[in-house]
């Protein structure tokens, strides 16, 4: 990962964050980011290397327990480790978002510190740098969360369900111009019962937003080479898959190619007949290539749905629970981890009309 940030970023970029950070030396064992706490600084690797771990939450009385007698640190499962030129912090989640793993030194470690207010600022007020940082905040959370699956075992990809519905926040970050463009650029497809939308182990032809039915994802339970598993559909017949999850109107599709030169890994089937509205990569590509703004969202919205696919996974192994699941009651003046928003609430009601619009638009049309 070390080369992303080189390949990503421009020379204003880099310099800006020179500028903004700070360099310290952190010495092995020290904590950077604390699991459950907020995350108060971007943090970018220049050497050494960092542990990404998971542990049960400080409300558990037998973590604690087992916490004291090792020494009143609570343990974790290493899920990821990370090399010079990693970031960690830039997740651009909801304001009251809550680190969802602790991030430790492994050895002696240099790292480049840009404070999230400052970072902030900048990604208001200059779109370029924003769509360059988010482009490589996407190309980062999904090779982490490929790692980190890889890392718990195949069978747990059946975890990586995420916790945000996409439609809410995907169509609440775009603006109406860019939906806009989404529908003139697209066409509208049936796809019947039955049909491969996309196939593991080739290339994605095109950005596909689910606009009825539903869909499911699968993985190939063989462990042959993408390659052989690619041909062999049209040789042999079906290919032994595995479902993991059901995508319903407003789920997106084949967005992966935008980030991750390698082809889906995951197959993506109708189970029922389905409309997508489909974009070809082509076009989306030469839009994210020339406009900076709709850039900037596209890759923010990319960024945040990984994060909260890594979320999803955590939650699921039972770690990070919400302050109400451990038997508290609801008060109205206390703040939970984790809660939504007046604001965030507000955006999920605005992404709810514009996908409406859409649909509206589309028949129209």
């Amino acid at each position: 990962m070390t080369e992303v940030l080189l390949k990503e970023l421009s020379n204003s970029d880099i310099d800006w964050m020179l500028a903004a950070g700070i360099r310290e030396d952190i010495p092995a064992g020290t904590t950077l980011i604390r699991q459950g706490e907020s995350v108060e600084a971007m943090h970018i690797l220049v050497d050494g290397a960092l542990t990404v771990c998971v542990a049960q939450s400080d409300d558990n009385p037998l973590g604690r327990a087992f916490a004291a007698l090792e020494g009143g640190e609570m343990t974790g499962r290493e899920i990821a480790r990370l090399s010079s030129g990693e970031m960690v912090g830039e997740i651009p989640f909801l304001d009251a978002y809550l680190a969802s793993t602790t991030i430790k030194a492994v050895s002696d470690c240099q790292i480049l510190s840009v404070p999230q207010v400052v970072l902030a600022k900048k990604l208001r007020e200059d779109i370029n740098f924003a769509a360059h940082l988010y482009r490589a905040s996407a190309i980062m959370l999904a090779d982490r969360l490929e790692r980190i699956v890889s890392q718990l075992g195949s069978s747990t990809v059946v975890l990586a369900q995420p916790q945000l519905r996409e439609i809410l926040f995907i169509f609440g970050e775009l603006h109406d111009s860019d939906i806009d463009w989404m529908i003139s650029a697209g066409s509208a497809v049936r796809v019947p019962k039955g049909k491969v939308l996309i196939q593991a182990g080739r290339p994605a032809e095109a950005l596909y937003i689910l606009l009825d039915g539903k869909m499911a994802l699968s993985v190939h339970e063989d462990s042959g080479s993408p390659l052989a598993r690619a041909f062999s559909t049209i040789e042999d017949g079906e290919v032994p898959t595995r479902e993991f999850a059901r995508l319903s109107r407003g789920d997106i599709m084949g967005e992966t190619p935008f980030i991750d030169a390698t082809p889906p890994s995951m197959t993506v089937r109708a189970v029922e007949d389905a409309i997508v509205l489909s974009i070809p990569r082509w076009r989306l590509a030469a839009k994210l290539l020339h406009d900076m703004g709709f850039a900037a969202r596209f890759y923010r919205v990319l960024a945040v749905l990984l994060a909260d696919k890594q979320q999803g996974i955590i939650s699921r192994l039972g770690y990070g629970r919400l302050t109400y699941s451990s038997g508290n009651s609801l008060e109205e003046d206390e703040n939970y981890e984790n809660e939504l928003s007046p604001e965030f609430l507000a955006q999920v009601n605005l992404a709810g009309t514009r996908f409406n619009w859409m649909l509206q638009k589309i028949r129209v049309i």
